[in-house]
């Protein structure tokens, strides 16, 4: 369908973002978008991959700037215009466990056929390149380390009282809770999914309950290793259906994760986040691993068991310098003008 429209005139003012139609990750295009709003009268498309028509198609040929934001393995496919600029944003920050053409050696054949159709691919540092070259497939020329826009977020203005009491009301927590947000990834090996094998929540309230409320964030794939609604006794608020994620660490007074990505982006709010990891010799061993050593990186201490993490927690253990020194490794710029330097990079051609 796309190769019927390989001749049409590419307008300068039009802008397509390729997305599904669930809106997955939207924020990094929601910013791209509102940086070029700022800069002149632009047409926007939004492509949706799920949602094919002629019409769509045909826009999207006819776009300067293509913006993409996760996997689209048809671009390997789809025979673009030397005047149309295909960006990719990736929708993660820094670089953590190992993706795409680093642990999958079968698709390295059509990432390389999908690098070749994009022009450049942004990340949050010159640190990661060699990572996200591996991952996509892609020479380092084109991998730019201009930053994440969507985190642009955290340098606008927000009422943090404000927030913070919406979410107090909505979940019906005391205002002088604090907030711990546990956000678990998911495991291939599906006995460890349900973290209620291991966490002790029942423990948990009764040791820190006075101060602290648990809200958790389920990855999409775990929800259905959770048999029970344990949330209506009171035990934990269930956020997972959350519409913002950021939000949510910004009121957070402390995150609890395993492997999770998320891990970076909390990074730069410099508060305590603890790793969860009953499973860590098995998720090393067997898992698709990391860009680097987990043990002696991540920002925050490794805790095994129950017993251990509430510890951690009541004991207030954080080390400062080696989140600093985390966030150093996986950006370059965090001063809220990615979007900016993006849109700035590409209406200078590159310069």
């Amino acid at each position: 369908m796309f190769s019927l429209f390989k001749h049409t005139n590419v307008e300068a003012n039009r802008i397509s973002f390729i997305i599904d139609s669930r809106e997955s990750f939207k924020g990094n295009l929601d910013y791209i978008k509102k940086e070029f709003e700022k800069r002149g009268n632009f047409e926007f498309h939004f492509f949706y991959k799920d949602k094919l028509s002629f019409s769509s198609f045909k826009k999207l040929a006819g776009s300067k700037y293509i913006f993409l934001n996760d996997n689209f393995f048809p671009l390997a496919f789809m025979k673009f215009s030397d005047e149309n600029t295909i960006v990719q944003l990736w929708h993660a920050p820094g670089a953590s466990k190992k993706f795409g053409g680093s642990i999958d050696i079968e698709s390295r054949e059509i990432l390389r056929k999908i690098s070749e159709n994009t022009d450049c691919l942004i990340v949050t540092s010159k640190n990661i390149i060699g990572y996200y070259s591996e991952a996509f497939q892609m020479p380092e020329s084109k991998i730019k380390a201009l930053g994440l826009p969507r985190m642009d977020y955290y340098f606008e203005n927000h009422d943090l009282d404000k927030l913070k009491d919406d979410f107090c009301q909505k979940f019906d927590v005391p205002k002088d809770k604090k907030i711990i947000l546990y956000a678990p990834t998911f495991r291939d090996e599906e006995k460890y999914n349900n973290v209620f094998n291991y966490l002790d929540v029942e423990d948990f309230n009764r040791q820190l309950g006075e101060e602290y409320v648990l809200a958790l964030r389920l990855h999409p794939k775990i929800k259905n290793f959770y048999k029970d609604d344990i949330s209506s006794k009171g035990k934990y608020i269930d956020v997972s259906g959350y519409e913002s994620e950021q939000e949510l660490m910004l009121i957070s007074d402390m995150l609890i994760t395993d492997y999770s990505s998320i891990m970076i982006e909390y990074s730069i709010l410099n508060k305590p986040t603890i790793f969860f990891t009953y499973d860590l010799d098995e998720y090393l061993s067997n898992e698709r691993g990391f860009y680097y050593d987990f043990k002696t990186t991540v920002p925050g201490p490794i805790v095994y068991t129950s017993d251990e993490l509430i510890d951690a927690i009541r004991n207030g253990i954080s080390d400062e310098s080696k989140i600093s020194e985390f966030v150093m490794t996986q950006f370059d710029e965090i001063d809220g003008h990615s979007s900016k330097r993006i849109v700035d990079y590409l209406l200078n051609n590159g310069g």
